[in-house]
Order: C-alpha cells, then sequence, then structure tokens
C-alpha cells in the first residue's frame, strides 16, 4: 500500500480566469445568470420529466437523468468560481480538491454512458419500432442508469489510483477555477511527466473511443434508414441532430484537454467554461425547443403551478 502525506499542502489557491477586477466583476454577473438559468433550466426538465405522466417513456427518463448530470457537474464548480470572483480570492482544501476531482469523473464518466444508452433508444426507436418497448423495458432503462453510475465510479477510482501515492511538498497555485488531474498532478514534488501522460492518455482514449462510438452509432442508423426509405431519413436527421449536437459539445472540450498531456493553460479555462456553464445550458434548450411533447408538458406544469398558488 502507498502511503499518503498530506500534512505540508493544506489547500490550494485558484488563481482563476483573470486577475484583473474589472474583468472579475464582468465575469461574476456572466457566471451567476448563466448558472442561476442551468439551474432553472435543468430542474424544470428533471421535474416535467417526472410529474408528467405523458413523458413517463424511456427517452424522457434518459433526458431527465442527463439534466440531472449537467446539473450536478455545474454545481460543482460554478458557484465556487463565483464566490472566488465576489471574494477576489478562491482557496479549496486538499480533501476538498480531491473530492472535487473524484465527483468530476464519476459524472463524467456516468454522463458518457448515458449518451450511449440515449443513442442505443433512438436506434431502437428508430430501426426497430415494433420491438421498442420489448427493448426498452423501465428495468432496462434502470438497469442503463445503474450501469452509467458504476462505470463512472470505476473509472474515476482507477483516476485516483494513478495519483494517490504523490507527495505534495511546495506549490499549491492552481491555475484554473476548479481542480482536475492534469493541474493537480503538475502541484506534485516529483517529476510527474509519465504519470501525466498515463493519465491524459486514459481519458483521452474513453473520450475519444466513446465519441466515435456515438458518432459511428448515428451514422449506422442513418444508413439503416436510408436503405429501407429514402423519406424517412430527413425525419431520423432532424431527430438525430439534436442528440449529435450534445455530443459534439460534450466530448469535444474533453477531447481536446485530455488527448495531449500539456493542453494550453488559456485554452484549457475556455474549455471548462464551455463544458460547466454552456453546455448545462445548451442540452435542456436543445431537447426541448426542438421536441414538441416537452413543450406541451412544459405548459401543463406552468398551468398547474399557476393553479396551485392561485388556490392557496
Amino acid at each position: 500500500m502507498y502511503k499518503t502525506n498530506y500534512s505540508e499542502v493544506s489547500e490550494f489557491v485558484f488563481l482563476g480566469l483573470s486577475t484583473s477586477r474589472p474583468m472579475q466583476h464582468f465575469l461574476l454577473t456572466f457566471s451567476t445568470v448563466f448558472y442561476v438559468t442551468i439551474v432553472l433550466g435543468n430542474l424544470l426538465v428533471v421535474l416535467t420529466v417526472t410529474f408528467d405522466s405523458h413523458l413517463h417513456s424511456p427517452m424522457y427518463f434518459l433526458l431527465a437523468n442527463l439534466s440531472f448530470i449537467d446539473l450536478c457537474l455545474s454545481t460543482l464548480t460554478v458557484p465556487k468560481m463565483i464566490s472566488g470572483l465576489y471574494y477576489g480570492q478562491n482557496t479549496i482544501s486538499f480533501q476538498g480538491c480531491v473530492i472535487q476531482i473524484f465527483v468530476l469523473h464519476v459524472l463524467g464518466g456516468s454522463e458518457m454512458v448515458l449518451l450511449i444508452a440515449m443513442a442505443l433508444d433512438r436506434y431502437v426507436a428508430i430501426c426497430k419500432p415494433l420491438h421498442y418497448l420489448t427493448v426498452m423495458s423501465p428495468w432496462m432503462c434502470i438497469w442503463l442508469l445503474v450501469g452509467a453510475w458504476v462505470i463512472g465510479l470505476i473509472h474515476s477510482v482507477a483516476q485516483l489510483a494513478f495519483v494517490v501515492h504523490l507527495h505534495f511538498c511546495g506549490p499549491n497555485e492552481v491555475d484554473s477555477f476548479y481542480c482536475d488531474l492534469p493541474q493537480f498532478i503538475k502541484l506534485a514534488c516529483i517529476d510527474t511527466y509519465k504519470l501525466e501522460f498515463i493519465v491524459t492518455a486514459n481519458s483521452g482514449f474513453i473520450s475519444m473511443g466513446t465519441f466515435f462510438l456515438l458518432i459511428f452509432s448515428y451514422i449506422f442508423i442513418l444508413v439503416t434508414v436510408w436503405k429501407h426509405s429514402s423519406r424517412g431519413l430527413s425525419k431520423a436527421l432532424s431527430t438525430l441532430s439534436a442528440h449529435i449536437t450534445v455530443v459534439i459539445l460534450f466530448f469535444g472540450p474533453c477531447i481536446f484537454v485530455y488527448v495531449q498531456p500539456f493542453p494550453t493553460v488559456p485554452m484549457d479555462k475556455f474549455l471548462a467554461i464551455l463544458d460547466f456553464m454552456i453546455t448545462p445550458i445548451l442540452n435542456p434548450a436543445i431537447y426541448t425547443l426542438r421536441n414538441k411533447d416537452m413543450k406541451i408538458a412544459m405548459r401543463r406544469l406552468s398551468s398547474q403551478l399557476l393553479s396551485l398558488r392561485k388556490i392557496s
């Protein structure tokens, strides 16, 4: 067993996105507005799917869980960033940093598997419609969700296993607004080149493998539909375009950050903002604005809430 020594570094200091106070004030407003939008948008999706019986189907079940994970990813990092921008300084304990890394990779790994489950759902719905209710049964959906969380947990534990033995004795400034493995490893008191390569290659391989698997599955669905009926191709493409957009938005930053051992810090920060603030807003917007059933259900839920408010 490795012996860990955490006594010499008790906390890390986030350098944040900018040292300019005017820019920090702008980023504070920007991030606050976006985080509130993320919370309201994703909660609306979760509540609508939960309380509207018309949406109790596999597709919306998986969509609600995607919104929940997006909400958790943003909550894990953005409030801490907002606090740092407000007070002008942001620190996190050593244990807090490790926990943030752990939860971040659990959520990230779970979302990757969940997107694969959503691709499977669309494949069965489009290519095997007569078997849809049999294949995508409630138990199958639950097992897919459990599998997503278990694989996310295994991925996170495997990542942390590479760095649990590291010794931190001096530098404690993280040139970012959250803790992640590449920045965390660089602060260790040993030569971490090989370790950085292993960790980033691991995440990069998983991200790229999952991304290309999803893209291949969508192409396969479209080719299958085109072979059976060229008329159905436009409808299938319209249905899958939202899924493809979400996949590109999620995996693009992950692949760029983890496919190379030493990403440039400014670009790394920009991609982190994209992952934690932009994508969680776009996901509910993409799936709801293009979905007639979701829009009707949201109006129905809003009417019910207004009726309850008037009665009270």
